[in-house]
């Protein structure tokens, strides 16, 4: 076996419970670009610390709840260059994390099939979204 095929092994483990770990998308984004074609395997301090990372938040137990009801669900999102997540909450407490790189989108040209699927289904919906400031109190 090639390393970058034992870290893309590594990769599908942890993505499997990646509903678990909040950030996933951007603190696997190291070890990700390791896997990808035409590009020098150098293993940096940054994928050091991304195999450690996922190594402890898949061996530490999660603070996830079953939602109760069907009330009072809300999504907080956020979004940057190199990735967006968003945790899925009710009552205060947090049901479900979701993350995603968003490297792929800038080598696409075009929406896919899927992306323009869910733009049709979303628009039926009355959705509102509030802006909030980042933590610094930047934008």
């Amino acid at each position: 076996t090639s390393i970058p095929l034992d870290i893309q092994s590594f990769l599908g483990l942890a993505g499997y419970h990646k509903r678990f770990v909040e950030g996933f998308a951007l603190i696997a984004s190291p070890l990700t670009t390791l896997t990808q074609k035409k590009v020098n395997f150098l293993w940096f301090e940054a994928c050091e610390k991304s195999f450690e990372v996922l190594k402890d938040r898949h061996t530490s137990a999660p603070v996830l709840t079953l939602p109760e009801g069907t009330n009072g669900f809300v999504v907080y999102c956020d979004a940057s260059r190199i990735g967006l997540g968003c945790v899925l909450m009710q009552n205060g407490k947090v049901i479900a994390y979701a993350s995603q790189s968003l490297q792929y989108v800038f080598k696409q040209r075009d929406l896919n099939l899927r992306q323009r699927s869910w733009l049709e289904f979303l628009k039926d919906y009355d959705i509102s979204i509030l802006y909030q400031l980042g933590k610094n109190g930047s934008e």
